[in-house]
Order: structure tokens, then sequence, then C-alpha cells
């Protein structure tokens, strides 16, 4: 009997003393992340038959037990990739969105500017100093563009880095599963049924967990304690002892881009954006696919816009030197780059032919052996360019030019505008180059005896103009109701004896030589009216007035929309993508903190309840030795009867 009470007595402090050790393992690692608390596993030792039934022999400590969800633990991780992808596409958006609808750093108050001083212009158009105000903000203006593009080109050049830190942290984290899956393979094949090494169990899932903040990861269980780890469709970053690595490289599509590699054999395999979803990396490729270019872009087309529409109205003017006008404006072309992995000769090149037919996607030239084709990257729409180079076709407002010597599968880039704000520049200093004036002016005789009168007359677009455009040109009145007209300056017949029709109550509208006049009322017989080059024009502000005009006329988006309007549309889709990240991230943090929350309630530390476990250990430790003790003594007694 003594012996019987010394041996469970002895097995109580050894349960006893596990219990003490793995509570003060769990105080000890409280907050440390991804621990999980542990407990003593104790089981009864069989009875031993006696003449009294079968007696007690103790306590046996089966295991040492985490105290693990799965289920809750895998809804975490889905619930960390997906948060930590809104909270940094939340983060990056916002960036954008502070930049573009600053009131003091915004273009569209530059626009206004500039607007404001071309309406200057058109109130004195033969002030200098209103003029060169008008150039002043204009270059403010030009200012504002090139600044919200080296923004945006700043922040593209920190997503890079940020990307290339990402894929350097995920290797990171694939190696350590890797060793760790080997530490845990040997531990427990080494150790007995349902004995785990627990805290490396716990280092593998906060890894893993650490990996899901920056890419969306799956995870495989193995029988032999290990687990596969796969990103995007299927690629194995993780497979039993093996870790794979990602890599950052050049797109081979667009230069200016990073991809995302999987290195495999010596070989770095692109991976598409759809099979890097979840955690900082997607939301960094989403960004800067659906946010940052397209938005580089629209901002682009704004500024081509308005140079190009402002470059067309001043070449129809007279600056106050009597010039026909030129560019205000220099633009920026189309962005062309070649696939990097072109085998062929062949060269492509592109142009604007129409400010109003552009979009704000970018396109890609390609060849499949037979046909050429023109894929836009924002709808996938193709447009088929022909079958037989050299050739040249306009798509969108962009003409577009292929060589031959183009191979099978070779790809071209196209980016029409965005460089669009980047290379927009004022391209003249002079004031007096402003074309406030029109070119031409119609002018009735003064020795007119009827009451017919003509208009001052409108050049007529598109560029070029007419080479004709200020010859003096006179309409001769034959009868009150035909009219002939000549080119004085070539000497030459417009319109011929008998003469065009005229209807004194409609009046007529007449378009010669590149411009327009009308001529209404009763001229007489013999009445002339003529249209010739602007002389003394300096308080003309006709075409002042047409190229203030331009500010609130549809011109972009295919006639849809203005420079300023396009600019609020771009505004107003950078915020509502904004607004809709700050909801849903905020929304998708609180889910998963709740899920953390349920996560604790059963694998975190409660220092509370382990210092009650250090106590009940404590009294069952010495409640046991007491035991032992007695059986001592017993055992002591029986020895003194001998």
């Amino acid at each position: 009997m003594g012996s019987n009470i010394f041996s469970s007595a002895l097995s109580g402090m050894n349960a006893a003393q596990y219990g003490l050790a793995t509570t003060q393992h769990n105080i000890a690692n409280a907050n440390t992340p991804g621990f999980s608390r542990q407990v003593v596993d104790q089981a009864a030792r069989p009875g031993q038959l006696t003449g009294a039934g079968f007696l007690g022999q103790g306590v046996d400590v089966v295991a040492v037990r985490r105290l693990y969800d799965q289920f809750i633990s895998t809804q975490v991780m889905q619930e960390q990739t997906q948060a930590s992808y809104l909270t940094t596409y939340h983060t990056s958006i916002a960036q954008i969105d502070n930049l573009l609808a600053d009131p003091a750093a915004g273009a569209s108050p530059a626009m206004q500017q500039f607007f404001d001083a071309l309406n200057g212009v058109a109130s004195s158009p033969e002030s200098l100093p209103a003029r060169q105000t008008l150039l002043s903000n204009a270059q403010f203006a030009v200012n504002r563009f090139q600044a919200i593009d080296q923004r945006l080109t700043d922040i593209t050049n920190g997503l890079n880095g940020q990307l290339t830190s990402s894929v350097t942290t995920i290797n990171s984290y694939a190696q350590q599963i890797a060793a760790l899956n080997g530490n845990i393979k040997r531990a427990t094949a080494n150790a007995g049924p349902g004995q785990l090494p627990n805290d490396l169990l716990d280092q593998r899932d906060q890894l893993i967990n650490q990996l899901n903040m920056e890419v969306k990861a799956t995870v495989q269980q193995q029988s032999d304690g290990s687990v596969n780890v796969f990103i995007g469709n299927g690629q194995g970053l993780v497979v039993d002892e093996q870790a794979y690595s990602l890599a950052v490289l050049q797109s081979s599509s667009d230069p200016s881009k990073l991809d995302i590699g999987f290195q495999t054999r010596g070989n770095t395999i692109p991976l598409p954006q759809s099979s890097l979803q979840g955690g900082n990396v997607g939301a960094y490729l989403t960004f800067r696919d659906q946010t940052l270019e397209p938005a580089r872009n629209a901002l682009g087309r704004v500024a081509l816009g308005l140079a190009a529409s402002m470059n067309q109205q001043n070449r129809m003017g007279q600056d106050l030197t009597g010039v026909l006008g030129g560019d205000l404006f220099t633009a920026a072309v189309p962005r062309v780059s070649q696939g990097a992995n072109n085998g062929g000769t062949a060269t492509v090149t592109a142009s604007i032919t129409d400010v109003a037919a552009l979009t704000t996607s970018d396109y890609q030239v390609r060849f499949d052996g037979t046909s050429y084709t023109m894929l836009r990257l924002s709808d996938n729409t193709t447009t088929n360019l022909g079958t037989t180079v050299p050739l040249t076709q306009v798509v969108d407002g962009v003409s577009v030019t292929l060589s031959a010597g183009m191979m099978k599968g070779d790809t071209f880039m196209i980016r029409p505008t965005a460089d669009g704000a980047r290379d927009i520049s004022v391209a003249i200093s002079d004031p007096s180059k402003i074309a406030a004036a029109a070119p031409i002016r119609g002018n009735a005789a003064i020795a007119n005896t009827g009451t017919g009168t003509i208009s001052a007359g409108t050049v007529n677009a598109p560029l070029p103009l007419n080479p004709n455009l200020q010859n003096k040109v006179t309409v001769t009145f034959v009868d009150a109701t035909h009219f002939t007209v000549t080119d004085n300056t070539l000497g030459t017949t417009l319109v011929g004896p008998p003469g065009t029709v005229y209807n004194p109550a409609t009046g007529a509208t007449l378009s010669f030589n590149g411009w327009t006049v009308q001529i209404a009322g009763a001229p007489a017989v013999n009445d002339t009216f003529t249209v010739d080059r602007n002389t003394n024009a300096t308080g003309d502000n006709r075409n002042a007035l047409l190229m203030a005009g331009l500010q609130t006329k549809n011109i972009l988006a295919n006639g849809t929309a203005s420079f300023q309007g396009a600019y609020g549309q771009l505004v107003g889709q950078i915020g509502a993508k904004t607004n809709e990240l700050s909801v849903t991230s905020t929304a998708q943090t609180s889910m998963l903190n709740e899920t953390i929350k349920q996560q604790q309630s059963i694998s975190g530390v409660n220092l509370d309840e382990e210092a009650a476990n250090l106590l009940r250990y404590q009294r069952a430790y010495e409640a046991s030795a007491q035991a032992m003790k007695i059986a001592n003594t017993m055992f002591d007694a029986l020895l003194a009867l001998g």
C-alpha cells in the first residue's frame, strides 16, 4: 500500500510540475504574436485490482496541447488578406484623391485662371499687359499639369519599391515556412501519438498569416505535419521543405511597368495579375492598373485636349502683328514601346489626329502571323488593322503606322495620353503672338446704295487653313437678286454671270477660300462687298472670344465633356472609389477584429486564468508532496517493525 501511495503521489507531483511549467510558458508568451495557449492533458492510470476492488495508481500526462481551432484560424487568414488588400488600396488611392481634389494644387483652378486671363485678352485685345497675363497663366496651368504628373510618377516609383519590398518579404516568409516544415516533420516523427511541437506550429501559422498580408495564399496540410503553400492559380510557393521564390521583372509588354514572376529551374515566368490577388501585392497591382495609370491617362487627355484645341483656334486667328497665329502650346506625342520579347525588326509610330476621339486607355498592337490587331486594354476591344504592311490606321483618334518586319507574337504598347500632362509646355514667349483677331474681315463698299450688310466672317475648321484664306474676294450684285464672286488676288472668277440667286428675305451664306460670311438685307444693283485680309486689327477680339468659348465647349470624350468637366469627372471617380474603399476597408477590418476576438477566446492567454492555474497546480503539487511524505512515514514504520 505504501509503495502504491508513493507512486501515485510521485505521478501527481510530476503532473503538477507539467501544469506549472505549461502555465508559466503561457504567461511568458502572453504577448507573443501568434502564440496559442497550451494545456496539459492528463489521464488516470488504470487501477490495480485488490481485494477491495480496483485501486487507483495515479495520473499520467498524455500530452501538452495547444488550444487551436482550424476553422477560425483559416477564417482569420482569409479575412486578413482581404483587410490588407482594402486598407492598402485605400491608403494608396487617398494620395491621388487628396492631390487631384486639392483646391490649391488641382488642375481645375489653374485652367480657370487661364480662361479668365483669356477673357481679359478678349476684352482688351490690344493690351500687352493683358496678353502677358495670359501667357503667365498659361505657364501656371502648364506647371500645375506637370506638378500633378510628377506626383503621380513619384507614386508610381514608390509603388515599384513597395512591390519589390513585398516580394522580398514573401520570399523570406516562404523560406522560414519551409524550414519550419522540416523541423515540424522531424519533431513529429520523434514524438508519440498526439504529441505535437506546439510552438513550432504557432510560428508557422503566424508566418502564414503574415504571408497573407502580402498576398493571398492557400494551405494544404500534409500527413507528416508539413504544409504546402500555394499562391495565385496554384503556383507552389512552399512544397514540403522546398521554398520557391518570386522576382520583380520588367513587363514584357510595357517596359515602364514592373511585373512579378515565379522563379523555377533558373527561369522567371511572369505571373498574370489575376493570380496575385489579395494582400498588399494585390492592392498595389490593382491600384496601379485600375486607378493610378488611368488617372494619369485621364489627366494627360485633358492636357492634350487643351493644347490641341487652343493651338487649332490660335492658328485660325491673326496675331498683333497681322500674321497668322501659330501654336500656343507644345503637346505630347503617344508613347510607343516594343515588347521585350519581340523578335522582329518592325517599327510602330503613332500620332494624335483627333483629341475628341481619345480615350483614357492604353493599347497593344499584336501580330498573330497573319493579321495585325490593336487591343484597347480598358475593355479588351480589338480593332483589325489589316494583313498587309506597311499600313496606317486611325483608332480612337490615334493614327498608327506599322512597318514590315513584325514576327508572330510581337507586340507594341501604345500609350496615347500617358505623357500628356508631363510634356505640355507653352510654345510662345512673345505676347503679341497671341492671335486674338480673325484673319479676314467682310466689308460693304461705302458707295453701296442698298440696305445689304455683310458679317465680319469666320474661318472654317479644321486645319490646315486654306492657302487662299486672305485673298481679296469681291461679291458684286448684278441685280437685286443675283451676285457674282471674284477672287481679286488670283484674278479668278468664283461665281460668274448670271450669278447666284439671292433672296433678300432670307439672305445668303457664302463659303470660299476657307471662310464663311453672311449677307443680309436688300443690296442694290452694283453694290459690292469684299472679304479681305484683316488690317489694322489690333482691337479685333473675334478669335479671342472663340478661344475663350472653348472653356465650356464639350470637346473631349467624343463631344461629351469640356476640359474642366473631364477633369471633374476624374476627380469624382477617384473620390467615389476612395469613399467606397474607406467604407469597405473599415468594415473588413471590423470583421477581422471580431474573428480575431473569437480566435483569442480560444487560443489567447488570459493572465487571470493562468494565475489561478498556478495556484491550482501549486496546491496539487503540495498535496502530492504531502502524500509522499505520509507514504515515506508509513514505509519507515514498517521498517521499524522488522
